[in-house]
């Protein structure tokens, strides 16, 4: 990598870094520690081809993706992310309702198996349609669907309260079908992982 390229490369880490450690942390289930690695790893193997990259972030974004693939797809044990029971129901009007459901929400997504946060993370935050998760994660648009059903079946279960917390409507498209593909979906708060 000649002096040009290490400075284009660091200009990109530098502006975009942020951006992909929110979606590796959201694919290492709320784990920050877990995320930064895999987020390093990712930029690691982009440095290493960096002068053959046309859309550095895509190609970052991918290598993050198919990463959490090998990882779930390991055969051995995986450790269980021990997480604390979400907070008590905030009086109404204090501010702390979005709060909340982020918090809820990240630990919903903690207790999903790495592939079903993984499709869910693809679906809803970075709001790919089903062929493209496909595409990524190597399998059929069938097995994202059913997988994206029996997650979300899930998430309703470990976390039946988002449908009473302060913002129902938005609890609602956060476990629903159906929600991808609008204009606002990258805006869901909390989907939100703040690193």
């Amino acid at each position: 990598m000649d002096a040009h390229e290490q400075d284009s490369f660091r200009e990109f880490v530098a502006t975009r870094s942020s951006a992909l450690l929110k979606t590796a942390v959201l694919l290492s289930g709320g784990d920050r520690h877990a995320g930064e690695d895999l987020l390093q790893n990712a930029l690691v193997k982009a440095a290493g081809r960096w002068q053959r990259i046309d859309e550095p972030e895509a190609y970052v974004r991918r290598i993050l993706y198919r990463q959490q693939v090998s990882r779930w797809r390991l055969k051995w044990p995986r450790r269980e992310l021990a997480v604390a029971e979400p907070p008590e129901r905030a009086a109404s009007g204090d501010g702390t309702a979005a709060a909340e459901l982020r918090i809820v929400m990240r630990g919903a997504l903690a207790r999903l198996t790495a592939r079903q946060r993984t499709v869910l993370v693809l679906r809803y935050y970075e709001d790919m349609p089903e062929a493209e998760v496909a595409a990524v994660l190597g399998c059929s648009v069938g097995t994202v669907r059913s997988t994206t059903h029996r997650s979300l079946a899930r998430l309703r279960g470990l976390a039946p309260e988002l449908a009473h917390l302060g913002h129902s409507d938005t609890a609602e498209r956060a476990v629903s079908p159906g929600s991808s593909g609008s204009s606002d979906s990258r805006d869901f708060s909390p989907m939100e992982v703040s690193p």
